[in-house]
């Protein structure tokens, strides 16, 4: 019987019924159209069995319109699809969508312009910027992006040659082969300790086994150069690699690595790619011809067609956590779809969460360690920098020990690197006639100012306003005040500090896109920097053998506020950034600001000791329950309508179960009590492992009837409390 079941791509709609047309086939993984009432829509065939629902008589059942001409999706993708469901309490259809996130792909054949030099004469004298493409573009094609980025000039230069004729367009298809990696372009040397740890990859690539792995090295250890190896095996015996990073802003910096050991460019994938070449890397990746995919957390989700390694690098890192949609950990969800593949994975950092440490201990995880730098290089000597004895000059953010520390480095003509996790100029703009505080039309949060922008801006939701030149509440002029540093209040000082040092500010509003990322990084390397001054975006990844001093601005602003993981998190954070310092022959040193120097978390750090740190935070975790020991889940109730939404939360709480393995705090306001214009109050649940957490969450939300304006969002795991 040609019946099939699809799961429409719709989470109201569930699972539905068709029929397939005489001669049509439609193995389970299928993407095909289907007619719903006067409308078409898009479906994947499920597995017999796999998904609830009632059997309606074949004769009513109505005809699929068509089969997609794109592989079907493999089976152990679709089990990961149910398994993330399953974990997240997420919609199923909601999960198989990141499946097909290309929407092009699924189209027929289809062509894009490239562009070429024409070998015409230039007329005239060239100038510098032309001259440089002229050079640099013999013998290239590529996108305007593209050939932009290899020349080192804007795309407007290099419009202006189209313009004159040196630059001419080329269609091809958007569908063509990429470069093929050569896994011995170039052999790397190798220290004996990570030729024993790669050793052990490679033997588990050529395995083909499930086998997950914890990669703990210290910074500048060489761990990238390590995971290259089986990488190169995977490639050798015909199989596709996925490798996760956390940020866009490191992708460039890994794929000059990746070219160097390769000879070619890995394939791509993040949210910053134009649809053209979001759908020729899905195509390569599910046709099998992508060797290597380098990507955000969303590249987990594709279908590979032969997949034989995962790397997750920088694993402990919090952007894993998607917070919002399907709230899903990339870390962990690796290592399920590994097991769903049978192959290894692996988990690299110099700091492993808390969780992957406890799974390396149950034996669950394999655990290596590379515990030197490569090279002979040494790790940083850490010094604290008492604020309540060594304090800034008013209205200045950086002590004396800090500001010696850089006058010392210019002098040396070496780098200097300064951490504060905290984009823009000020957290804070008040009136100080009245007293009145710039706050967020939509959210319960300040507007942060921005003096690179002339704005202020809400870092929850993006709303954006110019700065006034009056107050509004009192009509006061030149009364404004910034509040607290941000990033650009410290440049502002270095530079008031040094007035001839080179400065860069790394953030995610600076480097915003890899050509931003690539020119930062030449800058860097090629030592058009003195002092960079950024967020947590600096704190991984980057190389800069030349950058000896390492200061953390405010040591003590992670451990602010309600967050449950805070201590592990700016142990991380800082011990990333401090990783920084002394990669290279020149050794380091890290100076850390605080106003608590005997704060658990600060005085490891001081000591360098980062067993007796997760040794504490273990055993606090252990008498809490909470994770690793016990499970963490929050549901967040939220409208448009402030009442609607306290009554939706106390409606809740009222028919909470009553378990002995699980404790429900809550309803409250959230930390954020509104955002994006939707009020919130949240529920934090602590269960004992023993508990089947997802299925009493089921159960207790579904015997409730909500309000049409009110959305119920569960976070199992969470990292975000607010």
């Amino acid at each position: 019987m040609n019946r099939v079941r699809l799961l429409v791509l719709n989470a109201a709609l569930g699972a539905l019924d068709y029929r397939l047309p005489e001669g049509v086939s439609a193995p389970a993984g299928s993407v095909v159209i289907a007619p719903l009432g006067p409308r078409k829509v898009m479906g994947i065939v499920w597995d017999a069995g796999s998904l609830p629902g009632d059997e309606i008589a074949f004769e009513r059942l109505r005809p699929i319109t068509e089969v997609v001409l794109v592989p079907p999706l493999p089976a152990p993708l679709r089990r990961l699809i149910e398994w993330t469901a399953d974990y997240y309490c997420a919609p199923l259809a909601s999960v198989a969508r990141m499946a097909l996130a290309s929407g092009g792909a699924l189209g027929g054949p289809a062509t894009m312009t490239e562009y070429r030099l024409t070998g015409a004469e230039a007329a005239g004298r060239l100038t510098a910027q032309r001259k440089t493409a002229m050079e640099k573009l013999a013998r290239q094609q590529g996108t305007m992006r593209e050939l932009a980025a290899l020349a080192g000039v804007s795309e407007g230069v290099l419009r202006g040659m189209a313009g004159a004729g040196l630059i001419e367009p080329v269609s091809v298809a958007i569908d063509r082969p990429y470069p093929r990696a050569d896994p011995d372009f170039h052999q790397p040397g190798l220290s004996p300790e990570q030729g024993a740890v790669a050793g052990q990859f490679v033997a588990a690539v050529k395995a083909q086994a499930f086998a997950p792995f914890l990669l703990d090295g210290v910074t500048g250890s060489g761990k990238t150069e390590t995971y290259f190896e089986p990488v190169a095996a995977a490639i050798r015996a015909g199989r596709q690699v996925l490798v996760l990073l956390p940020e866009i802003a490191l992708t460039e910096n890994f794929l000059a690595r990746f070219t160097a050991r390769f000879g070619a460019a890995p394939v791509l994938w993040h949210s910053s790619l134009r649809s053209t070449e979001r759908r020729r890397a899905w195509r390569a990746i599910a046709d099998g011809s992508a060797q290597v995919v380098v990507g955000a957390r969303s590249a987990l989700f594709l279908p590979y067609a032969n997949l034989g390694l995962i790397v997750v690098d920088e694993a402990h890192e919090i952007s894993f956590k998607q917070d919002d949609g399907v709230r899903y950990n990339a870390r962990d969800v690796a290592v399920m779809r590994a097991r769903f593949e049978s192959i290894p994975v692996i988990l690299a950092s110099a700091t492993p969460a808390l969780e992957s440490l406890h799974m390396a201990s149950q034996g669950i995880y394999t655990k290596l360690d590379l515990p030197s730098r490569y090279g002979g290089a040494s790790l940083p000597a850490v010094k604290l920098v008492n604020l309540t004895e060594e304090k800034p000059g008013s209205g200045r953010w950086l002590a004396g020990p800090l500001v010696e520390g850089l006058r010392d480095r210019l002098a040396r003509a070496e780098q200097s690197l300064l951490f504060l996790n905290r984009r823009g100029y000020a957290p804070l703009t008040l009136c100080r006639n009245c007293g009145h505080r710039f706050k967020c039309p939509s959210c319960s949060a300040w507007l942060v100012e921005h003096r690179l922008s002339a704005r202020l801006a809400c870092h929850h939701c993006g709303f954006e306003t110019r700065v006034p030149e009056a107050c509004p509440e009192c009509g006061e002029s030149d009364c404004l005040v910034a509040c607290g540093p941000g990033v650009e209040r410290i440049a502002a000082e270095v530079a008031d500090l040094f007035p001839d040092a080179r400065v860069a500010v790394a953030t995610s509003d600076t480097l915003n896109t890899p050509e931003r990322a690539a020119e930062f990084i030449a800058m860097a390397e090629g030592r058009a920097i003195d002092i960079i001054i950024g967020t947590q975006l600096v704190t991984k990844g980057f190389h800069f053998p030349d950058l000896t001093l390492v200061g953390v601005v405010d040591a003590d602003l992670g451990l602010e506020g309600g967050d449950l993981r805070a201590g592990e998190r700016t142990f991380s954070q800082i011990a990333q950034v401090a990783g920084r310092a002394g990669r290279g022959a020149k050794p380091g040193e890290v100076l850390i600001q605080t106003r608590h120097p005997d704060a658990p978390v600060i005085a490891a750090l001081a000591d360098g000791d980062r067993d007796a740190f997760y040794a504490a935070e273990t055993a606090g975790r252990r008498d809490a329950g909470a994770p690793p020991f016990g499970r963490w889940a929050a549901i967040i109730l939220s409208s448009e309508d402030e009442r609607e939404a306290r009554e939706a939360a106390v409606r809740l709480g009222d028919v909470r179960p009553r378990l002995a393995d699980v404790q429900i705090l809550g309803p409250a306001p959230a930390p954020l009590a509104l955002l994006r214009g939707r009020y919130r109050y949240r529920f934090l649940v602590n269960a004992k492992r023993s508990a089947n957490l997802q299925a009493c969450l089921r159960d207790w939300i579904a015997g409730v009837q909500f309000a049409p304006g009110v959305r119920v969002g569960v976070d199992i795991d969470p990292y975000s409390f607010v």
